[in-house]
């Protein structure tokens, strides 16, 4: 498969190992899902009514005063008590092996390449760290969103792309999968596709 590059007339050479594969939605699905939950602090906690202070002694005594019993001034349905379901930390971890992810993400390319969502440019650099100078350079593609990718990134690049919320920057051996189907274009370099397929073939 071959991929012209934009505005010249020559072309890259796209493999069909990576570039012509066929869409397994439900391996993407199951990829997506570990990374978005890897993702997660799980750092979410709230007190139930063990963890509120206080709440120690009986409100009142059981009988005689006409209303209702009460053990605690710290139960869910006293003001200041706790919550009834309190949420705890917690960390999960979910693992996909390397296969998977590598076939997973050979599946994405092979549908952006098919729908046309790769611009393949011989080379991506900015003189200066400037988020203006970025977006002149990105504004011909046309594109609403974009996931940039190169075999490494410059400081220049680094600092002019970090206030732009639709444009992601990332290298050829960090590739996400939530990037790549979350952006409508994808960039890639001469040098980001060599090593694309030397991590991918």
């Amino acid at each position: 498969m071959q991929l012209t590059y934009y505005k010249e007339k020559t072309a890259a050479e796209l493999p069909e190992t990576i570039f012509e594969q066929d869409f397994n939605e439900d391996l993407v699905h199951q990829l997506v899902n570990t990374v978005i939950s890897n993702n997660h602090s799980g750092t979410k906690a709230q007190k139930n009514r063990s963890d509120v202070s206080g709440g120690g002694k009986k409100p009142w005594r059981q009988k005689g005063t006409g209303r209702a019993r009460a053990g605690t001034t710290r139960g869910p349905i006293w003001r200041s008590g706790g919550v009834t379901f309190a949420a705890r930390p917690q960390l999960i971890k979910k693992k996909i092996n390397k296969k998977m992810f590598k076939n997973g993400i050979k599946s994405i390319l092979s549908k952006l390449a098919k729908e046309e969502r790769i611009i393949m440019v011989k080379d991506f650099s900015l003189d200066e760290p400037k988020t203006k100078k970025l977006l002149e350079l990105i504004s011909p593609f046309e594109t609403s969103s974009m996931t940039i990718i190169l075999d490494e990134i410059s400081e220049n690049l680094h600092l002019a792309s970090r206030n732009l919320k639709n444009i992601d920057i990332t290298t050829a051996d960090q590739i996400n999968p939530v990037d790549l189907i979350s952006h409508e274009k994808i960039l890639l370099t001469d040098k980001s596709l060599e090593k694309i397929i030397g991590a991918y073939s």
